[in-house]
């Protein structure tokens, strides 16, 4: 018994070995990054990850949860001229009038800074919607975030870190309307035909998507989810120049990092098993 004990608790070793080179096979270019469980919330990689930071676009997958808590789908809006917006667009017209699910494909996907605008109609208009958004910050635990728009433009008070966008990422995989939304390549609006930006849906197998984002100041800022055997992660870059394939490297390595994990438990298990039966 000893013996089988012995082997089996060898054999956990050497994959509990194998756990700390895998945890040293990755590297960012990101200033800041996260990657983490989006089940359990534990960190699973951080660079910088509570260095406050410039979001950009990414700031829209608050926008989206705000919009999908306070209307409903059909919801109509018309568009005003208010809702114009400079940046990425989804070419909205004054006048025209488009449903709330319309509006949020046009953020999501083409990352539409007017739609951004037009969906905070939803909520009464522009300053009760990121009051909004900041309170949901707050619930999330979101503890050096703040939001100044619903859009991601610049602003010395639009800010949130890698972590707390991670944490962000958690609740948006649990929104089945957004994730749908999220995970969409491409969509028919209006006459219009909406690409999504995130290349991670054609790169990459199990990308479940999420968003995108880029200004001049803030770089190149990229929220993504991934799963893989019933296991998702989400990851988080911030001024990163090379994000897909920090993105591809991450879960790569994430992945393998968990299946080790999982394997180890399996092991010691197993031979707490055997030695209870004898």
């Amino acid at each position: 018994m000893i013996r089988r004990m012995g082997a089996a608790l060898c054999a956990a070793l050497t994959v509990l070995c194998c756990i700390p080179a895998v945890a040293e096979a990755v590297e960012v270019s990101a200033t800041a990054c996260v990657l983490m469980d989006a089940d359990s919330g534990r960190v699973l990689y951080e660079k910088n990850g509570r260095q406050r930071m410039l979001i950009a676009s990414t700031t829209k997958l608050m926008t989206a949860l705000v919009a999908l808590e306070q209307g409903t789908l059909t919801d109509v809006v018309t568009v005003t001229a208010s809702h114009m917006a400079e940046g990425s667009s989804m070419y909205l017209r004054a006048g025209e009038k488009l449903t709330l699910e319309e509006l949020l494909y046009g953020l999501l996907l083409c990352s539409g800074n007017d739609a951004a605008l037009a969906v905070t109609e939803c909520a009464g208009g522009l300053e009760p919607f990121v009051a909004l958004m900041n309170e949901k910050a707050a619930a999330l635990g979101m503890a050096d975030t703040h939001f100044a728009n619903p859009n991601g433009l610049d602003d010395e008070e639009h800010y949130s870190t890698a972590r707390d966008m991670a944490q962000l990422a958690r609740a948006a995989v649990n929104e089945p309307t957004l994730l749908r939304m999220a995970s969409t390549r491409q969509a028919s609006i209006g006459g219009r035909t909406l690409t999504n930006h995130n290349k991670l849906l054609g790169r990459m197998e199990g990308c479940l998507g999420l968003k995108t984002g880029y200004t001049k100041a803030a770089g190149r800022t990229l929220v993504s989810c991934a799963e893989k055997d019933g296991r998702r992660l989400v990851a988080v870059t911030l001024r990163d120049g090379d994000d897909w394939n920090d993105h591809e490297a991450l879960y790569r390595w994430g992945f393998m990092l968990t299946g080790a994990e999982n394997e180890l438990r399996a092991r010691l298990l197993r031979a707490a098993e055997n030695v209870g039966k004898r």
